[in-house]
């Protein structure tokens, strides 16, 4: 009635490449994301190179001449420097303080709701626009803030004040790429720290309501305190990409009459490494050591805060 139990042999009895032979069918399902990381995200490294050579593709990385640090003299004794750094770091900063909090609000608001089905909805509104390309958002925020048939100016001139070309000002830039980047990313971001929310003992609230704590209460000192470390884990990693802005989008959105703040290191990377708008042919070099900058900054960064955190709350990444 009952199987008898299998008595295995101790591993060190086995034989290390016997008992790896057991487990083929795992390593053979293992070599599949294995080789995809090794092509595209080893391999690319060797083109790191061209930071340092002045890069001919008629003869290739190897045999392109040797420049040492020139490249990165150049982005940096640039006048462009200090302008693309300025807009970068402020897209990244406000981005990062405004936009971060936004998805543990919106976690704990659908935590507390007290109608399941609302909850839900609203949980699938905010989630949906993840799923937009920057093409179509950025098409979406150009129809909504046109000067003509935008829905903004429409309601500026219903109210009785005049049109404004909100995509032309470079003041107004950073808050559409921030604010637009809340609305679309919040749904999804909140999504680890509802899940989190979920194993948070109703016991505790039970317990903090019988000794009189507020609602505020119970979640700073139940939610929060519970969800802590992952919010320290994901500030850690949003402080890598402090420098990535998002190309596709910052590039959608840029006009002529914007650049003063639209323009980041991913743009001018792109128009200066591909593009060859500042110049006679593009510069591969050039565009390689600017974004070899941004990654070992990113690097920096991530360590850095890694470190404090470690020191401050005990919670780290690594």
């Amino acid at each position: 009635m009952f199987s008898r139990a299998v008595n295995l042999p101790p591993v060190h009895k086995i034989g290390f490449w016997r008992s790896r032979w057991n487990v083929r069918v795992l390593y053979a399902m293992l070599a599949v994301p294995v080789v995809y990381v090794f092509i595209f995200n080893y391999i690319p490294i060797y083109g790191v190179l061209m930071a340092f050579k002045r890069f001919e593709p008629r003869l290739g990385v190897w045999a392109s001449r040797w420049v040492g640090f020139y490249n990165f003299q150049r982005f940096f004794t640039s006048p462009n420097f200090s302008i693309i750094l300025r807009n970068t770091l402020t897209l990244s900063v406000y981005q990062l303080v405004i936009g971060f909090p936004f998805p543990i609000f919106l976690a704990v608001f659908v935590n507390h709701s007290m109608h399941r089905k609302f909850s839900k909805v609203v949980q699938s509104i905010t989630f949906a626009p993840y799923f937009f390309s920057a093409v179509v958002l950025v098409a979406l925020i150009v129809q909504v803030l046109s000067m003509r048939t935008g829905g903004i100016n429409i309601l500026i001139q219903t109210l009785g004040g005049k049109q404004f070309n909100f995509m032309g000002s470079p003041q107004w830039f950073p808050h559409i790429y921030v604010w637009s980047g809340i609305w679309q990313a919040s749904g999804y971001s909140a999504i680890i720290y509802i899940s989190s929310l979920s194993s948070v003992d109703p016991t505790m609230h039970e317990a903090a309501i019988i000794d009189g704590a507020t609602i505020w209460q119970r979640i700073w000192h139940v939610d929060i305190a519970t969800i802590k470390p992952i919010i320290i884990i994901m500030l850690i990693l949003s402080m890598g990409s402090i420098l990535g802005v998002a190309f596709e989008k910052a590039y959608l959105m840029q006009t002529p009459l914007n650049l003063d703040t639209s323009e980041i290191i991913a743009t001018y990377t792109y128009k200066v490494g591909i593009g060859g708008s500042n110049s006679v042919r593009a510069d591969y070099s050039f565009g390689t050591a600017i974004g070899l900058f941004q990654n070992v900054v990113g690097v920096i960064l991530t360590l850095s805060v890694n470190q404090i955190a470690r020191k401050l709350s005990g919670e780290s990444l690594f």
